[in-house]
Formats: structure tokens, C-alpha cells, sequence
């Protein structure tokens, strides 16, 4: 049996049920990486577990993970549960903050259906990027970030009907049915002599 000393202060027992739970999680494959892997990492802690207990190191070699991460795994289990231990930590905030909140998307819309520039047709996402730093809305931007803005709030760079958002279809303004014209002739009879 490998190793078996590990910090004692998060210790695992899992139930029969927890075990086959985890165990089916680890066998589907429609679940997520994570999830999988932090269940291999319950069962192989599990001091019921008829092989014993596998020290964090062993864990962590087996797995290819931190051997932090795998004292931190078992913490979770022991401190809030399954389901906390089982999941990924929820991200409160995105990663980065937008560039542009909901009042600055207001003002880039207003820019779109406004006149182009001086010998402009119509707004590009370059020009579109520069209007916002020469107003100060941004103190930078990038084209790519304002296309995102504008698929977002399904806006269009201008044009004969530079609209911020397209009338919707619906099915008295569609055009008219077409009729199929295969059977609509109306026939003679044929006389027979």
C-alpha cells in the first residue's frame, strides 16, 4: 500500500452511498473535469475505503495535482459538505472588469446612429473606438471590444437604415404567401365521344 500519512486534521469518511456517488461520477464522463477529479480525490482519501487511506502526497502524484490542492479538497468535504467540495468555487466577479458599463453602451449606441465622421459613409469600429477616447468615455479601447458591445445590443455600423435595434418581423409585415400553383387551374371535363 502506498504512503500513508497525510494531514489528520480533514478526515474523510464516506458512506456507502457518498462512495457510490462519487465513484459513478468518476465513471460516466459526462461530468466536468473538476468534478471528476475532486471526487477521485474523496475516494482515495476515504479512510473506510478497503485499501485505506492514500497519503495527500500519493494523491497528488497519482492525480497530477498540488498536493495544497488536494488538503484543500478534503477541507471543503470536511468544513461545508459535498456539494461545495464536489464544485468549483462560484466567481463572484468576472475576471476583468468591462470596459464599458451600461451607461457607456448607451452613449456607443447614440455614436452609431448618429452621422459619420466628415468623409466617412459610415462609422467603422476604428472610428467608433476613437469617438470614445476622444469624448473620455474610455480612457482606451480596442475595436474588438466594441464589436462585442454592438453584437450585444444588436446594433449596426450605420448605413441607409442605421437603426439601434431592428424592427421586429412579424407576420403581417412579412411578404405575402406564396401560393403553390400545381393544383389551383380548374379543369374541363373531358367529353368523351
Amino acid at each position: 500500500m502506498p504512503g500513508t500519512k497525510s494531514c489528520d486534521k480533514y478526515h474523510i469518511q464516506l458512506t456507502a452511498a457518498q462512495r457510490e456517488r462519487f465513484l459513478e461520477i468518476t465513471r460516466n464522463g459526462t461530468a466536468q473535469a473538476k468534478k471528476i477529479l475532486h471526487a477521485r480525490v474523496l475516494l482515495l482519501a476515504d479512510e473506510v475505503d478497503p485499501d485505506g487511506r492514500r497519503a495527500d502526497s500519493y494523491i497528488s502524484d497519482v492525480l497530477g495535482i498540488n498536493r495544497r490542492s488536494v488538503v484543500r479538497i478534503r477541507q471543503r468535504f470536511v468544513q461545508q459538505g459535498e456539494q461545495h467540495a464536489l464544485e468549483r468555487k462560484a466567481r463572484t466577479t468576472p475576471p476583468t472588469a468591462p470596459k464599458l458599463d451600461s451607461a457607456d453602451e448607451a452613449h456607443l449606441v447614440a455614436l452609431v446612429c448618429s452621422e459619420p465622421p466628415a468623409g466617412c459613409k459610415r462609422w467603422t469600429l476604428k472610428l467608433l473606438a476613437q469617438a470614445l477616447t476622444r469624448t473620455k468615455i474610455v480612457t482606451s479601447i480596442c475595436p474588438e471590444t466594441v464589436r462585442k458591445t454592438l453584437k450585444k445590443t444588436n446594433s449596426s455600423l450605420g448605413g441607409s437604415n442605421a437603426i439601434a435595434s431592428p424592427p421586429k418581423i412579424t407576420r403581417g409585415s412579412s411578404s405575402p404567401w406564396k401560393k403553390s400553383c400545381g393544383s389551383t387551374k380548374s379543369r374541363t371535363p373531358t367529353r368523351s365521344r
